[in-house]
């Protein structure tokens, strides 16, 4: 709960995460937290209808008693980590309780004004500027190497006898944005099985939350005859163990997160496009592929290096000069 922060500070600071227990979120608050040096407490939270429609009411410290937040400590934290619009009002309504003025760090569009938090991360694909506001390129994440190192330990014995390449394929769902259509999906899981069959290498399939059941029989259908391992779901996730242990990486178009994520291991990154890309997310996917992160899946096994990508630790060294000015602790 208490940490030291190694970095730069000379004082252990209390650090709350908010959730609202939605996993994309909730893992990049833990990211910045972790490569920050903080031991967070995490906070689920379930706001009400109205500080999430108006998070600026959490100003009004009389509204904390209506938010169910878990107990709440004697002792304020120093920092607050949230996520999201829906934590925006809860993260003000504990500042604005605390006998203290805790650091306020926000991720994604909180959509008010920066000026209510210290530190708001957005990608830069938004259009949110502001001298406290820092843009990334991508979103934040956990996996830092001796994390997927970690997780992959009990996936050793499993993939030993596996033929090489290990190809990772981390499978995402319809969203607002997309639909994984029978077509689209039967087209995907032909390309994979092309991959698999001239690379001679095998698959690491891990499907997510968001993957339909449809879409995890087409898998289960397509390629259940290739050497690899296809996870829909049932026991351990191997999402990380699968993005340590592979050479290479095939990642539906749908989450930047898992994108993002994929980017930080310095692996071949191809992009399966399951609907085409419109508006913000389309220029992600743009610069990723101009910068060589990434290029398009089609049905083949690429060979390329780029520099991972690191923005959490990024990041967190910004955070850590703010609360070192903050705190007034900043080591010599």
């Amino acid at each position: 709960m208490y940490n030291k922060i190694n970095a730069s500070l000379n004082i252990d600071l209390l650090c709350w995460v908010l959730s609202d227990d939605i996993v994309g979120k909730h893992i990049q608050c833990l990211g910045l937290a972790a490569a920050a040096g903080l031991n967070p407490i995490i906070k689920h939270i379930k706001p009400s209808w109205l500080l999430r429609a108006m998070p600026l009411l959490g100003q009004v410290a009389s509204i904390l008693p209506t938010i169910s937040c878990g107990n709440i400590d004697k002792r304020w934290p120093e920092v607050i980590i949230s996520c999201g619009r829906r934590t925006a009002g809860v993260a003000l309504a504990i500042r604005s309780l605390a006998s203290s003025r805790p650091f306020l760090a926000h991720i994604q569009d909180p959509h008010i004004h920066p000026r209510n938090f210290d530190m708001l991360i957005v990608p830069e694909h938004d259009n949110i500027r502001g001298k406290n506001v820092i843009t990334t390129f991508g979103s934040l994440n956990y996996q830092e190497p001796q994390q997927l190192a970690e997780a992959a330990k009990p996936w050793l014995t499993k993939v030993a006898n596996l033929p090489s390449p290990l190809i990772a394929v981390n499978v995402g769902g319809s969203n607002k944005r997309y639909n994984f259509s029978p077509k689209a999906v039967n087209s995907f899981v032909k390309d994979l099985r092309t991959m698999s069959q001239s690379s001679r290498g095998s698959l690491l399939i891990a499907c997510s939350r968001r993957t339909s059941e449809a879409t995890k029989v087409a898998l289960l259908n397509g390629l259940s005859d290739l050497p690899g391992i296809i996870w829909t779901g049932l026991g351990k996730n191997p999402y990380l163990a699968f993005l340590h242990l592979c050479e290479a990486i095939v990642v539906t178009s749908d989450s930047v997160n898992m994108i993002s994520e994929a980017c930080s291991t310095g692996k071949p990154l191809h992009i399966a496009t399951i609907e085409q890309e419109t508006g913000k997310l389309a220029a992600f996917h743009k610069r990723l592929r101009n910068e060589g992160y990434t290029r398009p899946f089609v049905g083949r096994l690429e060979h390329w290096t780029y520099e991972p990508l690191r923005e959490t630790s990024r990041v967190a060294a910004i955070m850590l000069k703010l609360l070192a000015k903050r705190f007034f602790l900043l080591k010599k």
